[in-house]
Formats: C-alpha cells, structure tokens, sequence
C-alpha cells in the first residue's frame, strides 16, 4: 500500500512539472518529463517497483500474473510508451528541435522576400561625418551647459 502511494505521488509530481515546462512552451523537455514520471506508475504496476515486490514469491506466481493480470500489462503499456517517448526525444533533439525552443524565445525578424534574379551590387559608401552641433542661443562655451540657466538666476538674486 505504502508502494503504491510512493510510486503514484512521484508520477503525479512528475506529470505536473511537465506540465509547468509545456505551459513555459518547453515541448521537448515537458515530454522527456512526462515520459520520466510515467516510470514509478509503470514498474509498480508491473511488480517491478522494489518496494512493491514481497520476500518468498515464486517465479510461477509472477509469471502468471504476467499472463493474467490486465495490471501488469497496464504497467507493461505505461513503461513502453515512456521508453518510446524517451527515444523519439532523444531523437527529435538532436535532429535540432531543441534550436526551435530557444528561438522562440527570440525576437522574430521579418523576413526578405526572395527576389527574382541575383542581387543588385551596391557600391560601398563610407558614412558622412556630421557637422558639429552649434551651441544654442544664450549658452556659453565655458562647459557649464545646463547650469548657464543656474547661474543666470543666481547672479539676477545677487547670490
């Protein structure tokens, strides 16, 4: 009994922070998770969980249940389809699906629509210099800049 809630409270666990990854749009890494928590769930149900096994049952008890028992093949089923999940993972992130979830993550640029024939060569221009910017009226040139104002009204106090 003890077994059994061990192993279920892990794959819940599991379950949901694959399922937070998949809300933060985490597909692959949701999916290895999900795959991940459905282990406990899967050996328990098989009687491969080592909490679930008992000391002194004979090989002909275990593999009748095997035959018989729609649980081990519900364990049976749940440990394929992580296994399955795992390997189409490890598969989909090397053909480079872990490139789309960082992508994404980035800003998207506009693409250039294709032109019909080669690319226009353009002459290399170097840039203008710009001309210096004149001070405004009423400041001075002696560095104070804003402070021209300042001292205009401290010297109108008598300060």
């Amino acid at each position: 009994m003890l077994s059994a809630a061990i192993s279920f409270v892990l794959t819940a666990g599991g379950v949901a922070f694959a399922g937070l990854r998949a809300y933060r749009r985490r597909f692959l890494s949701a999916t290895r998770w999900f795959a991940v928590a459905l282990l406990p769930a899967g050996l328990y149900l098989t009687g491969l969980f080592p909490l679930a096994s008992t000391i002194g049952r004979e090989f002909a008890d275990w593999a009748t249940k095997l035959v018989l028992d729609p649980r081990v093949w519900t364990g049976i089923a749940l440990l394929g389809v992580s296994a399955v999940l795992l390997v189409t993972t490890r598969w989909v992130g090397r053909r480079g699906a872990g490139a789309v979830e960082s992508a994404q993550e980035r800003p998207e640029r506009p693409e250039r629509p294709a032109a019909a024939g080669p690319a226009p060569e353009r002459p290399a221009v170097a840039p203008t210099p710009r001309a210096p910017k004149k001070p405004a009226a009423g400041k001075r040139e002696d560095g104070l800049g804003d402070f021209a104002d300042i001292e205009e009204i401290l010297r109108k106090r008598g300060i």
